[in-house]
């Protein structure tokens, strides 16, 4: 394995590798793969653990060969910031089984000259630093061997631009569609989760995370972009609905066909914001119909997220719909020693349904993504799956501050 710094990134220039997870030796920059942020498993605990390589940036396939000789497991398998892979796999004690599907990792580096302007919170997470993590969760989880390579060049990316409802959030409670949907697709398909807590369309474009996602682009991506949360608050001189907003994503429209990229507006997720007769109501003023109409005039595919959203927490319900997002009562986390209720940013149960929302205007915005589906795939925003029957293993992370945005 060669390691070459760029721009203060240290990454590896490697081929297909298979890591032997019986090797306990602990990550270092130096070594550039190893057990990271938690000792090696020691064959008697269930605790979840974490596995990093260096790698630059791309995608990668990766095939986990989940099982163990010496113990049945059940192993969810997520990577980087809580970004869900494998839903959980059960193994009987001496079976294996294979679980391939393509991460993309990235540094802030652009070229010599640029970088993505990151926040200071992002640097403490898996998201933008130089290796590629894994995270082995679920009630026994149990791992041989990681096998990791370059993707083949012919895999899809979909690059997913917007704000705290869509990023890959790095810690329990909080959890957003962007890091559950990679979990329906096979590994025909990779989800590059470029989205950021706190984000407008403007501020996006301006701290060079468009640019970084377009440098990695190529003919047939797709970029899907939502946004709206945030833009509605900005004010002042030529801002609004339909003026910053609308050319800012008029901006990541051309952009992306300009490279052979292919658009997809998503209106943004509903808050919970139920009236008097117990309907939820759109707080999202014009910002929505933008994207509408910015879509039907230049013939750019469109997925109705803020109309399904909707149709999801009427059929959830006033009190119901509180499980889709962060509402939980003090001292159900080590450390939170007051209530959690936050309208807008969702919890794993909700962010996992909304992302089932996802898929289904996938599939008539973008069919030639939805081919690439596992199998079994329906879903109905007007009949939600049950919070009870949902299981989700906490990763070891917590946070009660509540991400940038509203």
């Amino acid at each position: 394995m060669v390691l070459v710094s760029i721009a203060g990134y240290t990454v590896a220039q490697t081929g297909v590798k298979v890591y032997p997870l019986s090797d306990t030796t602990p990550y270092s920059d130096s070594r550039g793969y190893g057990y990271d942020l938690a000792p090696a498993p020691d064959g008697r605990s269930n605790a979840a653990f974490f596995y990093s390589v260096q790698v630059p940036d791309g995608n990668y396939k990766i095939t986990v060969r989940l099982g163990s000789a010496r113990k049945a497991g059940h192993t969810t398998v997520r990577a980087e910031s809580r970004r869900l892979y494998v839903e959980p796999v059960g193994t009987k004690k001496g079976q294996f089984i294979e679980q391939s599907f393509i991460v993309h990792k990235r540094t802030p580096v652009i070229n010599d000259k640029e970088v993505v302007k990151i926040k200071a919170r992002e640097k403490e997470t898996f998201t933008w630093d130089d290796k590629l993590t894994l995270e082995f969760n679920g009630d026994a989880p149990v791992c041989e061997s990681i096998r990791v390579e370059p993707a083949d060049s012919s895999v899809i990316t979909v690059f997913l631009c917007g704000n705290s409802t869509v990023t890959d959030q790095s810690r329990e409670p909080w959890a957003s569609w962007g890091q559950m949907i990679p979990a329906f697709f096979t590994d025909r398909v990779c989800f590059a989760n470029y989205a950021e807590s706190g984000e407008s369309a403007n501020t996006f474009i301006a701290a060079n995370r468009l640019k970084k996602a377009l440098s990695m682009l190529k003919k047939g991506d797709y970029l899907f972009i939502e946004f709206g949360h945030n833009d509605m608050k900005q004010k002042g001189p030529g801002k609004g609905a339909w003026y910053s907003f609308l050319t800012s994503i008029k901006t990541f429209v051309d952009e992306a066909r300009d490279r052979g990229g292919i658009p997809v507006l998503v209106t943004p997720t509903q808050r919970r914001r139920f009236d008097e007769n117990g309907q939820n109501q759109n707080t999202h003023e014009e910002y929505p119909e933008v994207m509408r109409w910015l879509a039907k005039k230049e013939n750019v595919a469109l997925i109705d997220l803020n109309e399904m959203t909707r149709v999801l927490f009427n059929a959830l319900g006033v009190e119901e719909s509180k499980k889709a997002l962060v509402h939980f009562p003090a001292n159900t986390f080590p450390g939170q020693t007051e209530a959690l209720a936050d309208n807008t940013h969702f919890s794993t149960y909700g962010a996992y349904q909304v992302a089932k929302c996802v898929v289904t205007g996938m599939m008539l915005a973008t069919p030639g993504l939805t081919g690439q589906l596992k199998p079994g795939f329906a879903y109905n925003p007007s009949q939600p799956g049950s919070p009870e029957l949902f299981r989700w293993h906490l990763s070891p992370m917590f946070d009660r501050i509540k991400p940038d945005g509203d």
